[in-house]
Order: structure tokens, then C-alpha cells, then sequence
């Protein structure tokens, strides 16, 4: 049902090297880039996302109670997104770790301050 997914940045290189580590382990990469946005993803795959500088000029902001959440393949692969993510400038929400029955995910926020985490079932 989602197509892609887009939180705002302030700083667009430093949010570029941030989420290209991140879809280097996910094994896809850029997609879509202009001046003031990035897309990463893969045409005909799963949803992607992208950042961008506002449209309208102000400062990106922070939603409050919205996460993007990226599902992994297996339970290393949260682990190494999370490592990623910290050792790329995201600060830590949550350490990878087994979240109810069913449910392993590690919780991170980006340079800018958007929540994402990592995730698989099972």
C-alpha cells in the first residue's frame, strides 16, 4: 500500500551518507535525486524512502509519534542497521532486542532527529 516514505532533512549530505550506508546493507541504493531531495529504493520493489529539504522553506521538523520502520531479513540484519545507523551520526531509541512474541527490532533516530527502526517477525 505505501509507495515511499519521506522525512525531512536540514542538512541533505549529511542525511545522504546516513541513509546510503543504510541502503548499502539493505542491497539497494539511490533512485531519484535532485537538488533538495533523495530517493532510495528499488522501481518495483518494496516501499523506499526519501529525504528532502521542506518544500516551503522552513526548518525540517521532527513529527511527533511517526516512524518509519524498515523490515530487515533476519535478526543480524536489524543488528548491523542499528550499528549502521549509530555509527553514521543516528542516536539510539531502543537496542535491538526481542519486542513481544514474534517481534525483533532495534530503534534508532537519523542525524535530523526522524525515528526509524529495523524490525522482522518471527
Amino acid at each position: 500500500m505505501i509507495g515511499y516514505v519521506t522525512v525531512g532533512t536540514n542538512d541533505l549530505p549529511r542525511a545522504a551518507k546516513f541513509y546510503d550506508a543504510l541502503a548499502a546493507e539493505m542491497g539497494t541504493a539511490r533512485m531519484m535525486e535532485f537538488g533538495t531531495f533523495i530517493a532510495w529504493g528499488t522501481p518495483g520493489g518494496p516501499a523506499g524512502i526519501a529525504v528532502t529539504k521542506p518544500y516551503d522553506g522552513q526548518a525540517a521538523t521532527v513529527g511527533n509519534g511517526v516512524m518509519v520502520a524498515l523490515e530487515a531479513k533476519d535478526k543480524e540484519q536489524v543488528d548491523r542497521l542499528y550499528a549502521i545507523a549509530l555509527a553514521h551520526g543516528g542516536s539510539d531509541e531502543g537496542a535491538p532486542g526481542q519486542r513481544g512474541e514474534g517481534f525483533y527490532a532495534g530503534y534508532f533516530r537519523d542525524p535530523d532527529g526522524n525515528k526509524l527502526n529495523a524490525f522482522v517477525m518471527g
